[in-house]
């Protein structure tokens, strides 16, 4: 009896010494979800804050993430509202085996990617819909403006966007509808000094110097984001290259008369082909933009599917708990499809037939996704509207495509290249 029990005391002993799978964290992203947006701010805090990676399982419940199980984190989600679910190593080898037979993928993201907002310092936090999701989800960022592009200050981040800016130099082509609004009036004189400040003659001058400057990044390697007229005229001044298109009543002198037929295209990051709308009282750039203006339906768009194994990354950029999204105006609303170099990606088309929402393309070394629309929680948000309540949209479609693209940069960069 004595040798049994010494066996079972060496038994146990050896079963304690056995390596032991922990159990991981499933951060879910589908219906099960109760804050998909602050999910995203809790991921991003595991990358920076704990020291340890987490897997992006592509299309595998809305898109969820798998962590450490760790104390820490599961204190950040519950102080957050987020949900999330113990999954023991057998269920992770089950949630494997199931990603590689289907259109799935497992993406290792390794580290915080550095944020930062282009946005002038008199902008308010709900003028623009990634600030405000940045804020909600609690993922830090910088704000930038013209200064740290002339600088090359924006080098040393990985992911900028770009607030809703005119780089056309038109101030936003609001001549029609504020040009006696004391607010626009500002907004015109600070940018004409700036321009004098930094040795350019006009504003238009100014704004195509910055505009180079954030293609430049791109080409260097880092990713870039955009939203609703930031896109369009981003690539339309770059098009420009320094003829004047802009209306006498904008910038006191005439615009050059063949300035159409001067647009170089070559220099664009996604748009070709457009046809330039100079009247200054016309709230458009360019005939890129399908749009109405505002007014009546703004029908809804569709993610494409994509192969999880072959192409990760519009995969990672469309991850969803929906693949139907409610449409959103904005200056510029949806891209013209004819226009768009065959180069870009589609990631979204708008149900009109003729329209694109979301874009991504390859620049350099590095990326750029453009998305359509001022604010993917509020149909038609015009100016001086007050700010969307982002606790009323924790689950907003719209929205997580954002963040889909903050978290991209942190993707081992090997499951990056396409």
């Amino acid at each position: 009896m004595k040798n049994l029990n010494s066996i079972a005391l060496l038994v146990v002993l050896c079963l304690l010494c056995l390596p032991v799978s922990a159990q991981k964290l499933l951060i879910p992203m589908d219906d099960e979800q109760a804050d998909h947006l602050r999910a995203y701010g809790v991921t991003y805090w595991i990358l920076d804050k704990t020291g340890t990676d987490v897997e992006w399982l592509l299309n595998y419940h809305g898109g969820s993430f798998l962590a450490e199980d760790l104390e820490e984190i599961r204190q950040r989600a519950r102080t957050a509202g987020v949900s999330i679910r113990q999954v023991s190593s057998a269920q992770v080898n089950e949630i494997y085996a199931l990603i590689e037979e289907e259109n799935m993928e497992k993406v290792l993201l390794e580290k915080a990617p550095k944020i930062a907002v282009y946005s002038p310092d008199y902008a308010e936090p709900w003028d623009d819909a990634v600030t405000l999701v940045l804020t909600y989800s609690e993922i830090p960022f910088d704000k930038f403006y013209d200064k740290e592009v002339l600088n090359g200050d924006i080098s040393k981040y990985d992911w900028i966007h770009l607030h809703h800016e005119d780089f056309t130099g038109q101030f936003g082509k609001f001549y029609g509808s504020f040009r006696f609004v004391d607010w626009y009036r500002k907004q015109v004189t600070r940018a004409q000094l700036d321009a004098q400040k930094y040795g350019f003659k006009k504003v238009s001058e100014f704004k195509l110097s910055v505009a180079r400057g954030i293609k430049k990044f791109v080409l260097d390697g880092g990713f870039l984001f955009a939203m609703c007229s930031a896109a369009d005229s981003l690539d339309i001044a770059l098009a420009a290259n320094g003829v004047d298109i802009i209306a006498k009543e904008i910038d006191g002198d005439d615009p050059d008369p063949l300035a159409q037929s001067k647009l170089d295209y070559s220099q664009t990051l996604a748009f070709t082909d457009f046809k330039l709308i100079s009247d200054p009282m016309e709230y458009e750039f360019s005939d890129i933009d399908v749009s109405n203006n505002y007014a009546g339906d703004a029908g809804s768009f569709k993610l494409f599917d994509f192969a999880a194994k072959v192409d990760p990354i519009p995969t990672m950029l469309t991850q969803n708990h929906r693949n139907v999204i409610d449409g959103f105006f904005g200056q510029t609303t949806g891209f013209r499809k004819s226009l768009i170099k065959p180069s870009v990606i589609i990631m979204g088309e708008n149900n009109d037939g003729v329209s694109v929402k979301y874009l991504r393309g390859d620049y350099g070394k590095g990326f750029f996704s453009f998305f359509g629309g001022h604010d993917p929680a509020d149909t038609s948000h015009v100016v001086g509207e007050g700010p969307t309540r982002l606790e009323l949209h924790k689950n907003s479609p719209g929205y997580r495509l954002i963040l889909n693209n903050i978290l991209f940069p942190a993707a081992k960069k090997k499951e990056r290249k396409t």
